[in-house]
């Protein structure tokens, strides 16, 4: 992933109702999750567990801490209000914002960070579910890709990867 080209220029309203561009994190480490808030399982365990390796992260360098972001990034429009999704990061991380588009916007954050969203039955109105790509991304202050975080193997592994990178 470093080195490559992920992220990139955009501008989404943020959980609270304002706009927020990519480049409003200028000079933040930003850990970024693209999920929905009605994903049965792997979005809310993967972004408590992000939550929990920067909590852990806190406790033992909690100047460090403060230069990171924690992000998360609504690949469902049509259900993901900002209510939605406000509700939804108030069950994690207090820092965590939380970023929604309409179809088009959503569609180009979906590219710019080479991921995948699908519907696997538009028709099924309110009942639906996406796949999509799960992982946790890593920026730097400039916002420039570092890793993935590993939120598979839990917290701890998340907080020792911050310790890696963040400076």
């Amino acid at each position: 992933m470093r080195g490559s080209s992920l992220g990139g220029a955009f501008t989404l309203t943020s959980n609270k109702g304002q706009p927020v561009s990519w480049s409003d994190f200028d000079g933040q480490y930003r850990m970024v999750y693209l999920g929905f808030t009605y994903c049965p399982s792997i979005c809310p365990t993967d972004v408590q567990r992000m939550s929990a390796g920067l909590e852990l992260f806190e406790k033992e360098n909690p100047a460090l801490a403060r230069k990171v972001q924690p992000i998360f990034i609504s690949v469902d429009p049509d259900r993901d209000s900002v209510a939605a999704i406000d509700e939804f990061v108030g069950n994690f991380h207090p820092r965590l914002i939380g970023l929604r588009g309409n179809q088009e916007e959503t569609d180009k954050v979906v590219r710019i960070f080479s991921a995948s969203a699908q519907k696997d039955d538009p028709d099924a109105a309110e009942g639906y579910n996406i796949t999509h790509t799960t992982l946790t991304y890593l920026f730097g202050p400039e916002g420039e890709p570092l890793g993935l975080l590993p939120t598979d193997k839990g917290p701890e592994a998340v907080a020792s990867e911050l310790e890696g990178w963040v400076r």
